[in-house]
């Protein structure tokens, strides 16, 4: 059982970066990102942190339509293997987007504190 103190009330701020109606970047996109630097493979990246591949690849292949530039550079599989890999911009974007929630953290923090002081913990789950 996990108790309120191993959960502690906490503030996340998260962006979704819109290019018109659609998600250019956002939380679960800078997650893949992360982790396709940390795989070198889309379909190995969407095991770790539970996706489908199709819904990876379609996130993909969102952000690269979005950017000027593409964020991820892939190579089609077969005997020797596929992969991919972040391209220079990818890597950007993942160091700007954490850059944006460390800055929002920051100074919002004082509000969190007041907020937090009228909220009660959470039960014991």
């Amino acid at each position: 059982m996990t108790s309120a103190r191993n959960k502690p009330l906490r503030c996340k701020p998260r962006f979704r970066i819109m290019a018109g109606d659609v998600i250019a970047l956002g939380p679960g996109k800078i997650d893949l990102l992360e982790a396709i630097q940390r795989q070198g493979s889309i379909s190995q990246a969407a095991k770790e942190i539970k996706l489908s591949y199709k819904r990876a690849w379609d996130m993909v292949d969102t952000m690269n339509h979005c950017f000027k530039e593409p964020l991820v550079a892939s190579s089609t599989g077969g005997k020797g293997g596929g992969g991919a890999q972040l391209t220079p911009l990818g890597n950007q974007m993942i160091d700007l987007y954490r850059s944006m929630e460390s800055t929002a953290e920051k100074s919002t923090q004082a509000d969190w504190n007041a907020i937090q002081r009228h909220l009660k913990q959470p039960p014991d789950s």
